[in-house]
């Protein structure tokens, strides 16, 4: 769609995109209020996850809307993965579930039991007060498969596991713990499987990411992240991570006081750590920057999607305060096309 903004080029080196902050074309011009998942399909459809009441929803291309479904299915919906053969994994947190779908919406598998959430003891949704760690799942965040099809479900705010399942959908092992140790979580936010079979765990407010051998021996830790979100890769193996960042008057000197202010941002580094590129300055509401960077896509042409959430507006019963609030003409998606 047309802008009245100049184009906006973000990142460094090799890896630079134009910001298109209005690729999609949402259904009566309305966006929804928060994208916290996103994947593209074999025919280069982009399919997001929202919290809208219809929350799946399916764009060609080009941006244009193609459909819709999922009402009424999710409690709170939040990762989304399209696997190799085009059928979708979405997780439910507040529903303790992960289902696969067909394209069109046709339920094929359950991993969980929706409603029920393990016993791990936590308070309130407050990942600080678990009192052990339990089985699938307790507010399970994403979902990946390894080259062989084997799931992995990252779980997410009420524990601090990973599991991994068969193709069919059988357990085989989990593995995390409480801390901040090797192998542990404070809410591992997503799980990515390289071409490799390198398991990639978001550890979000412990602010790194953990690499794990299939059998969840631990790796290393990657530390130059700012709370991230998801982890995505491209042909080369390069890593894509959207971070959360720590932001003045939302996270610093609240939860995080001994945090500097780190903007919401997008890094990509090679498949050893080494940071490539880099975007993200925390000035809201100008295209190309961030509010708060959840869900991250690549597709096959080195394209990124990238969406937000908002801090403080799901489920809340007052609206929450200015600083936790996006401005107004902060998109909720953005497109960044790879140059």
């Amino acid at each position: 769609m047309s802008s009245s903004h100049p184009p906006l080029i973000v990142g460094q080196g090799d890896f630079q995109f134009e910001a298109q902050p209005h690729w999609a074309q949402w259904p009566d011009g309305k966006a929804p209020r928060e994208v916290v998942g996103a994947d593209v399909d074999s025919q280069k459809r982009v399919y997001l996850f929202t919290r809208d009441e219809s929350p799946l929803m399916v764009f060609a291309a080009d941006g244009s809307f193609l459909k819709t479904w999922g009402a009424g299915k999710f409690v709170r919906p939040h990762g989304l993965f399209v696997a190799p053969d085009d059928t979708i994994f979405c997780t439910d947190d507040y529903g303790h579930a992960v289902y696969r779908f067909t394209t069109d919406g046709e339920e094929l598998m359950c991993l969980g039991t929706p409603g029920q959430g393990s016993l791990t003891g936590v308070d309130n949704f407050d990942y600080r007060t678990m009192k052990q760690t339990a089985g699938p799942f307790n507010a399970p965040t994403n979902v990946a498969m390894s080259p062989e099809g084997d799931i992995y479900v990252s779980d997410g705010y009420c524990n601090a596991r990973i599991h991994k399942f068969s193709p069919a959908g059988e357990w085989i092992l989990s593995w995390g713990e409480m801390g901040n140790g090797p192998s542990g979580f404070a809410v591992p936010h997503d799980v990515a499987v390289n071409s490799q079979g390198t398991v990639f765990v978001a550890d979000r407010e412990n602010t790194r990411v953990q690499l794990f051998e299939p059998d969840g021996t631990f790796i290393a830790a990657w530390t130059d992240v700012a709370r991230p979100c998801q982890v995505v890769f491209d042909a080369d193996d390069n890593v894509y991570v959207s971070e959360l960042g720590f932001q003045i008057g939302m996270y610093v000197g609240n939860e995080y006081p001994d945090c500097e202010q780190v903007p919401a941002r997008v890094s990509i580094f090679d498949s050893q750590g080494k940071l490539l590129s880099r975007w993200g300055a925390g000035n809201y509401g100008t295209h190309g920057e961030f509010f708060a960077a959840h869900g991250i896509v690549i597709d096959s042409t080195g394209d990124l999607y990238v969406g937000e959430v908002r801090p403080g507006m799901y489920g809340a019963k007052t609206p929450p305060p200015p600083e936790k609030c996006a401005p107004a003409d902060q998109p909720v998606l953005q497109k960044f096309v790879r140059l």
